[in-house]
């Protein structure tokens, strides 16, 4: 069980860091291209989810050799990472309007990266708790 709970760690880390990143290149590259922030915010939280999604289940699943119950996507997990990406990105785009004024490209996706990120793995925590047999009581 702690070999699973290592990994499971250690897929939130990379989940969170490669989102973060990825937030703030989206944010670079939209810079000045979208006529409004909070769709920059959406868009940027929203690559960042998917991309990071992918490179965890990549990184970690694959090279684990645990993946075998994650070859199939639910689609609950698909909802919850929309859910996730709108949510994140609201409150980022918000959130950088407290930091500066007005708040620059890169700030808003590298926080909606991140709190993208965050709330996703939330999700999945709270998803994988629900349908695993070791959490059951």
């Amino acid at each position: 069980m702690a070999a699973r709970g290592g990994v499971i760690s250690m897929s939130i880390i990379i989940l969170v860091l490669i989102a973060t990143a990825i937030g703030a290149v989206v944010g670079v590259a939209l810079d000045g291209v979208l006529p409004g922030r909070r769709s920059l915010a959406i868009i940027a939280g929203l690559l960042a989810t998917v991309v990071a999604s992918i490179a965890r289940y990549k990184l970690v699943f694959l090279g684990a050799g645990v993946g075998a119950d994650e070859r199939k996507v639910p689609l609950v997990l698909v909802v919850n990472a929309a859910i996730a990406s709108i949510a994140g990105s609201l409150a980022a785009h918000d959130l950088a309007g407290f930091i500066a004024d007005p708040p620059s490209s890169v700030i808003i996706g590298t926080f909606a990266g991140l709190l993208s990120a965050v709330l996703m793995a939330l999700l999945m925590i709270t998803y994988h708790a629900s349908t695993s047999p070791a959490f059951r009581r």
